[in-house]
């Protein structure tokens, strides 16, 4: 019989707590959403889409994920965004045809990217930080219950993380649909809670997660830095929170599509009041 691990306990090394919880995945495929997918969605927080891109793929987006970084090995975690204006590798991702129905299938044909986050781990990295993502200003969850979904976040793993110890994201399943919070003093550990699932994808794979999903980065044992490309897509409304506006010069040589997905239209005197032009989708 497992023994239970206990918040405050010594943390264990080498595999998670539970490695049978390594075999319960919301596993979806490219393209639209299914009715299955939809259900563990709602039930979970989050899908897993395996090798979606090819390793020549996860290459070219690696390249301009690390020029963006500047090239250098990481000092410490840190995010760059609005990446897709300056290289195109990262550019074609934000309307990838795998995955953008399914945001459609989850916000309707009105919604915007408010960021794009391009990550990085220093090799060895130790950060460990579970939150639900949104805004300390006010928080997401303060606005209703059951959380909205305000941001809905497609990361893209561009180094492997098909093993725990990579990095990888951690999550709680079904955690926003939780009233109650992650207790606060197991928020810097990294085993928080006894339901928590270590993602493990390889490079390539695609995870879309709820915002109020509780999540945390893992530790790295990689002796390389580990590189994330993660697209936030919100309802039109919500304030952008990697540029104030798109750069002038993007938007001029830009497709229609990635344009409207920007957010950069004219306003009307009253914001929102007119409502939005509509979303050129193929469909």
């Amino acid at each position: 019989m497992m023994e239970a691990i206990l918040p405050g306990s010594p943390e264990p090394a080498g595999p998670a707590p539970n490695p049978q919880h390594l075999q319960l995945t919301p596993l979806a495929q490219p393209g639209p959403m299914t009715e299955m997918e939809r259900f563990m969605f709602e039930a979970w927080g989050y899908l897993l889409i395996p090798d979606l891109l090819s390793e020549a793929e996860c290459d070219e987006v690696l390249a301009a994920a690390k020029r963006l970084h500047g090239n250098q090995p990481a000092e410490k975690f840190k995010q760059i965004g609005r990446g897709f204006e300056t290289e195109p590798a990262i550019e074609r991702l934000m309307d990838h045809p795998a995955v953008l129905p399914k945001v459609r299938a989850l916000y309707g044909d009105r919604f915007v990217l408010q960021a794009a986050w391009c990550t990085v781990m220093p090799a060895h990295g130790e950060r460990s930080s579970w939150h639900q993502d949104g805004s300390s200003m006010y928080e997401f969850r303060d606005v209703a219950y059951p959380l909205p979904l305000l941001q809905l976040r497609v990361s893209f793993n561009l180094t492997d993380q098909s093993a725990p110890d990579m990095g990888n994201m951690v999550m709680i399943p079904g955690s926003h649909r939780s009233p109650v919070p992650l207790p606060k003093d197991v928020r810097k550990q990294v085993w928080a809670s006894p339901i928590q699932h270590v993602i493990c994808a390889k490079r390539g794979s695609v995870l879309m997660f709820h915002n109020g999903v509780w999540h945390s980065p893992m530790p790295s044992r990689l002796d390389y830095d580990r590189y994330n490309m993660h697209f936030i897509y919100s309802p039109p409304w919500l304030r952008r929170s990697d540029r104030e506006a798109s750069d002038p010069a993007w938007l001029a040589r830009t497709t229609p599509l990635r344009r409207a997905l920007a957010g950069d239209y004219e306003r009307p005197d009253a914001p929102f009041g007119g409502g939005a032009p509509p979303i050129p989708f193929d469909n």
